[in-house]
């Protein structure tokens, strides 16, 4: 398959991840649709693994083990799992050897994901348990209100990952009386926990796509992860808020989506920040 600049690709995803070249993309972000127990819809498509490989613990006994063991205490997140495990196959594969996973879950997936991708990355690619937590919406009053998602980052190689935090946007001081005036404007670098509020229903980003992530998030991985003019990945794009954050950061990106109102919203989303790209349908095997 030729080399991808900016392309849109309105297909299942795996079909096109299966086209495209071993270690073409520094940044990998997906927001697949959560395993909430509402009916999802999804396409019947297998891949086969392959016994060529430098990693033990990709095919290996232990990785079997750990996920026979794992999958046995939950059917709905076996389901869910064997929907996602192939993509994410393709996911290391397409990585370079810098590069970085960003898998975006809520509570549900996030205990059971972690120990599967530990086995299948490896443990020591294990970088990070993002915690994105806001506070908006109703509020339970039987238990602990859930206002959180976790984003699980994973890295290529461990060794030779790309991560630069001076280029991520800063955010205020939560006690800004307790450091100097020059810090307090300055601002802070951020945790491993983001304080960051969901994409308002009434404010100029709202697109009313029902699972957009606000731009700030995504601006923060993509500045984190990638230097301009990498490529970066997102197969589950939704409102295309990753192909609108690489766009204005001078990112390569690539998105992929089967639903028709998402690519329509896409379509929207670039054309407002300028950004040139190519629509492509599902790639046909020769």
């Amino acid at each position: 398959m030729p080399a991808i600049e900016n392309k849109v690709f309105f297909s299942d995803n795996l079909s096109v991840l299966n086209f495209m070249p071993d270690e073409s993309v520094q940044l990998i972000y997906i927001d697949p649709p959560f395993n909430t127990g509402r009916r999802q819809v999804r396409g019947q498509t297998t891949t086969k693994r392959t016994e060529t490989g430098g990693r033990v613990g990709f095919k290996g006994q232990r990785y079997e083990t750990i996920r026979e063991t794992v999958l046995s205490y939950d059917d709905e997140f076996e389901d869910f799992w064997g929907f996602l495990e192939p993509r994410l196959e393709e996911a290391w594969r397409l990585l370079k050897q810098s590069g970085t996973l960003y898998l975006h879950l809520d509570y549900r997936e996030a205990h059971y994901a972690k120990v599967l991708l530990d086995a299948l990355f490896g443990r020591d690619c294990f970088l990070n348990e993002i915690i994105w937590a806001y506070d908006y919406g109703g509020k339970s009053k039987k238990n602990w209100p859930s206002k959180h998602d976790t984003i699980l980052v994973y890295v290529k190689d461990p060794k030779h990952y790309y991560f630069n935090s001076s280029e991520v946007d800063r955010e205020p001081y939560m006690a800004p009386g307790l450091v100097t005036p020059e810090k307090a404007e300055l601002g802070k670098l951020p945790t491993d926990v983001w304080w960051h509020t969901i994409v308002s229903p009434t404010g100029k980003e709202k697109t009313g796509y029902p699972t957009q992530k606000p731009l700030g998030i995504l601006r923060r991985i993509i500045q984190a992860s990638s230097a301009e003019g990498d490529m970066v990945l997102d197969f589950f794009a939704g409102s295309g808020t990753t192909g609108v954050a690489a766009a204005t950061l001078n990112r390569k990106f690539i998105l992929v989506d089967q639903n028709p109102e998402s690519i329509e919203v896409i379509k929207q989303r670039l054309h407002a920040v300028n950004a040139a790209y190519d629509l492509q349908p599902a790639p046909k095997a020769e």
